[in-house]
């Protein structure tokens, strides 16, 4: 099934537009001998949709080395979709939104499989999977990729000789299925939630009994992340009812992007398998849920000399380089936030005198604040922790909004305000309080327009308009309970 690289990095896709490094032509070879050797039947080729979401196509294995070498085209229309998987810009106008021509017509984007990600899924032994890039025909990357955005970024952070290593904490919720919903009745656009049973009662928090309850549930996880090679390093209870945490150990930014992709699909395949619902949704709707949060470790290694750039001398809270980051952090949050935390959902996890932030700023070793700072002098772990993110989160997206951010703080040298103690009688800017909020803030401000463009904020901001009004437009529950009876 493979052939000399030479020959591909030649006539191939990939060669032909320099878009692959010498390691990549050597893996695509790698990843052809392993499907041959072991058997495999299909290989899932997928692509990071804007939300974060894993699309693409199934293909026999005898097409791999076709897909390596030419790509697979792919309806560039699941580019425009927002959550319900509706199409939200006019594709049969002659400018959708993108210029004359770009984007209409229902027409292809190409999937080239990247061979450094290719894997085989524990859980479905004779399949085969890989991560693929977009790109146009001509060579040139889809400007509208996620996963190219961070990719982008981490570059220019690189050239600044440094590399942004992320660590993460995963919080999310596991159920058992009561009822399967299938029957022609149930459906609906999106699809109806199904009915479920938790597996613990909560409030517990890192009980080891709580753990032996849902251990089935935690080995079945950490198997199949083990097989897929994620650098799974805890396993943890959380204190909600069948809320589980997983964290990570740290990774530099586009491997640990891909990580947090794939497992939070491991999760929910493997889960489905079993008869359970898992769920990155921040705070599911049942009596007392407590909302899921993503925290996002970050430190920065001085790519010649390997240290840890964060490190403090005596006396310092962190390096003045890790001051500048948090500065650019804190000064870029509200407009970050519609990355960070991208659903209407998430926005109720935002909640004062909880271990969520409610507000723009910074504590030494504080879970209270948006940024805790862990950085001790001779520490080689020295590093921050985001707290603002949600685990429905593209982490594309979110790991981008850090480094830019970051990177601004560095280059314009910022300072941050004081650490605070006490987060409730500190003075600081409170976060969007919901997604309009944070919409708004991102869509007036500059920042994002300047460092990835003014289309890609205008697409992104129309997706989540469309998803906001959706949810104005919605009869809920809430309004049901409160004026049926009394008007």
């Amino acid at each position: 099934m493979t052939d000399a690289s030479s020959e591909v990095e030649k006539s191939g896709f990939a060669g032909m537009h320099k878009l692959w490094t010498k390691k990549q032509f050597e893996d695509r070879n790698l990843a052809l001998e392993e499907a041959l050797s072991n058997k495999v039947e299909v290989v899932r080729v997928s692509f990071v949709d804007q939300h974060g979401v894993l699309r693409g196509k199934t293909i026999a294995a005898s097409a791999l080395k076709s897909a390596f070498d030419s790509g697979i085209t792919m309806t560039s229309t699941m580019l425009l979709k927002d959550t319900s998987h509706l199409t939200v810009f006019n594709v049969w106008d002659d400018d959708a939104g993108f210029g004359e021509g770009n984007m209409t017509g229902a027409g292809d984007v190409l999937m080239l499989p990247d061979p450094s990600t290719f894997k085989i899924l524990p859980w479905s032994t004779h399949t085969g999977w890989v991560l693929a890039d977009l790109y146009h025909a001509s060579g040139e990357p889809v400007a509208l990729s996620t996963r190219a955005i961070l990719r982008e970024a981490q570059g220019r952070l690189n050239g600044m000789g440094l590399e942004f290593i992320a660590g993460l904490e995963v919080e999310f919720h596991v159920f058992k299925k009561s009822d399967n919903q299938v029957s022609p009745n149930a459906m609906a656009t999106p699809g109806n939630p199904p009915p479920t049973e938790l597996i613990t009662a909560g409030y517990q928090y890192l009980t080891e009994n709580c753990y032996d309850q849902a251990e089935a549930v935690f080995d079945l996880i950490r198997r199949n992340a083990e097989g897929l090679g994620l650098p799974i390093r805890s396993l943890e209870i959380e204190f909600g009812p069948s809320q589980f945490e997983v964290t990570f150990d740290p990774r530099p930014a586009l491997e640990q992007a891909d990580n947090m992709i794939m497992f939070r699909s491991m999760v929910k395949q493997v889960c489905a398998r079993h008869g359970l619902h898992a769920t990155f949704m921040c705070r599911p709707k049942f009596k007392e849920a407590l909302a899921s949060g993503w925290h996002l470790h970050q430190s920065l290694i001085d790519i010649d000399t390997k240290e840890n750039v964060f490190i403090p001398d005596a006396g310092e809270a962190i390096s003045k380089t890790g001051l500048h980051w948090i500065a650019g952090i804190l000064a870029h949050a509200e407009e970050s936030c519609i990355f960070s935390t991208p659903t209407i959902n998430g926005y109720k996890r935002y909640m004062p005198m909880s271990l969520a932030p409610d507000r723009i700023q910074w504590g030494q070793d504080n879970r209270g604040a948006m940024v805790r700072c862990l950085a001790k002098p001779g520490d080689k772990a020295s590093r921050i922790e985001n707290r603002i993110g949600e685990p429905a989160a593209n982490p594309y997206l979110y790991i981008t909004s850090q480094i830019l951010s970051g990177m601004d703080g560095l280059m314009s040298q910022l300072d941050p305000p004081p650490a605070v103690s006490n987060r409730s009688t500190s003075v600081a800017k409170q976060l969007p309080s919901c997604l309009q909020d944070a919409l708004n803030a991102f869509s007036s401000g500059e920042f994002y327009s300047q460092q990835i463009g003014k289309e890609f904020v205008t697409y992104y901001a129309r997706l989540k308009q469309a998803e906001w009004d959706r949810f104005l437009h919605t009869i809920t529950d809430w309004e049901e309970r409160e004026y049926f009876t009394l008007f």
